[in-house]
């Protein structure tokens, strides 16, 4: 992991702002500034389609779990997105399933598919990236969480069934399809987010991949809108008790 100096890696806020690449996959590093050598709880934050790892979204509960709760924070750009390079694959893809919807085809089985061929590259990548992590003085060896919707969702239900070191998950906006086998081995506390008048995940896709989670702690939040409608303006306060509950 190498570390890049870039103008706007600083500290504000109490948060210390950093880039780094590990081989060709370029990830951001929030922690609180000042922070010394010791191991600390750290939490991924997976973004959504099209966005990247320093999207507003991202970046607020990043800066949010370090202030409140003393975490370490990381995200990554997955493939195709952010400074990534240019996926022919995935961008034929898109470009086939934008054609079919546009055609009258329904979206969420394309979604689902494009969202399950992303998540088998980054699944590795994020494991890798987790090593190296835990690696340094000021991360250390200490409980992991995870926050993901919509694309961040579907590439991290497969994530938190491979990797045992996750210790609890805030999910949302993502259904069934493609999922239902990997949840069912995620058996660690999941938050579900639910979109109740979603139009890209139907309804009872969502809850069919609540009800397929393995985890006995597992509580499901739904609220009026569409996929897109920003999250409740308590949620991000409840995030953050919910990993500090279960990260320490």
């Amino acid at each position: 992991m190498r570390f890049t100096l870039r103008p706007e890696s600083s500290a504000a806020d109490g948060v210390r702002t950093r880039q780094f690449l590990l081989g060709d996959i370029p990830g951001v590093l929030w922690t609180p500034d000042g922070a010394g050598p010791g191991s600390r709880p750290l939490v991924l934050v997976g973004h959504g389609g099209g966005q990247h790892k320093e999207a507003p979204l991202v970046t607020a509960r990043a800066e949010r779990f370090v202030r409140e709760c003393g975490f370490a924070v990381a995200a990554v750009d997955v493939p195709g997105h952010g400074e990534r390079p240019t996926d022919p694959e995935l961008d034929a893809l898109a470009t086939a399933n934008g054609a079919r919807i546009a055609a009258g085809a329904e979206p969420y089985p394309l979604i689902a598919d494009f969202q399950g061929l992303v998540a088998r590259r980054t699944v590795p990548e994020w494991r890798a990236v987790l090593d190296a992590l835990q690696g340094l003085d000021d991360i250390g060896a200490g409980p992991v969480g995870y926050w993901g919707v919509s694309l961040g969702c579907g590439l991290g239900v497969p994530f938190a069934a491979a990797e045992p070191r996750v210790r609890a998950a805030v999910l949302g906006l993502s259904g069934a399809r493609a999922l239902a086998q990997d949840a069912a081995r995620v058996t660690v506390p999941v938050r579900f987010l639910l979109a109740w008048d979603d139009e890209r995940i139907p309804r009872a896709e969502g809850l069919a991949l609540f009800d397929a989670f393995g985890s006995a702690d597992k509580s499901l939040h739904a609220h009026p809108g569409p996929h897109s409608a920003p999250l409740p303006a308590d949620e991000p306060a409840d995030a953050a008790r919910f990993f500090a509950r279960h990260l320490g």
